[in-house]
């Protein structure tokens, strides 16, 4: 188990030969307040730094999506009569008969929802879909890993990034859906398209900036309690604090920094296994032949 904020504060300061702190949340010292930030930097800096294993995550989520009904008026932003409005908020968009492509709710009043576009047509007790395109990035996110975004209710890969021009051409062209869920991530949303009708179970990996553990199990993105643990290894945290202060100290880093460089290098290669690549390689047999039959018995 990773060594405590104190432990590990503790251990910088007997190495750079300053007095030891007993406690280090809500300490005054200007010295402990430094070296905890330059710590802290330590750690925001390494979650840049690499894919580090202990920071992958899996984030699962439903769509969310309901069939109702509803009155449409021709040129009016307002559908009324709105028989399910449950959960629906901005990051939905509405879709049914009268309504215009790339419909987004601005708001929702009661059983009236206001919409970005004006309705195209009239009619009452219409069928409307409306689903939630736009989901909430987890809150540690930090960055999305490539080729694991999965709808696993069709068991399809999304397709994805897309990029702005395919994007907007997904959503404002003629002919722009289809099985496959694409993807995006604008602004602070995951966004999908097109908007589902159904529950649908989607998920990726990401990597977490959350590099602190707290003595709950809460995970933070720095330390605040004597008692938090770094995701990282204790010996990274120490020299990468040490190389920090003797940088702000305009101190010599020769030294400090080939010791740090030499660690993270051989922390990275450790960090989790690799490939075995071959020199010749070859699809893989599915079917039964010579390859994958034993020598005798066939199995019986």
């Amino acid at each position: 188990m990773s060594s405590t904020m104190l432990t590990l504060m503790q251990e910088v300061s007997n190495e750079l030969g300053l007095v030891a702190p007993t406690y280090v949340a809500g300490n005054t010292s200007q010295e402990v307040i430094q070296l905890l930030a330059l710590m802290n930097r330590a750690g925001y800096n390494l979650t840049k730094e690499y894919d580090w294993r202990i920071l992958e995550k899996e984030y699962r989520f439903y769509t969310q999506a309901i069939t109702t009904t509803g009155n449409v008026t021709n040129g009016s932003y307002v559908l009324t009569n709105v028989a399910n409005t449950t959960g629906v908020d901005n990051k939905w968009q509405v879709t049914g008969t009268g309504i215009p492509q790339d419909c987004f709710v601005v708001s929702v009043n009661g059983s009236s929802v206001t919409l970005n576009q004006p309705a195209q047509a009239s009619g009452v007790g219409v069928t409307l879909t409306l689903g939630q395109m736009k989901y909430d990035l987890p809150s540690d996110y930090e960055t999305i890993t490539d080729r694991t975004q999965w709808d696993k209710t069709k068991h399809w890969e999304m397709l994805g990034p897309e990029d702005a021009q395919q994007w907007q051409w997904l959503k404002s062209g003629y002919i722009s859906t289809g099985p496959r869920v694409r993807w995006r991530i604008l602004g602070k949303y995951f966004q999908i398209w097109p908007v589902m009708n159904t529950q649908e179970y989607l998920g990726y990996e990401y990597r977490s900036k959350g590099w602190v553990e707290a003595a709950n199990g809460d995970v933070k993105n720095s330390f605040t309690a004597d008692t938090d643990t770094s995701l990282f290894d204790d010996t990274i945290m120490v020299l990468a604090t040490k190389l920090k202060f003797f940088q702000i100290k305009n101190f010599d880093t020769t030294s400090l920094q080939q010791d740090y460089d030499r660690y993270l290098s051989v922390a990275k290669a450790n960090d989790k296994g690799s490939a075995t690549l071959s020199f010749a390689p070859y699809p893989s047999k599915v079917l039964i032949g010579y390859a994958n039959i034993p020598d005798t018995g066939y199995g019986s």
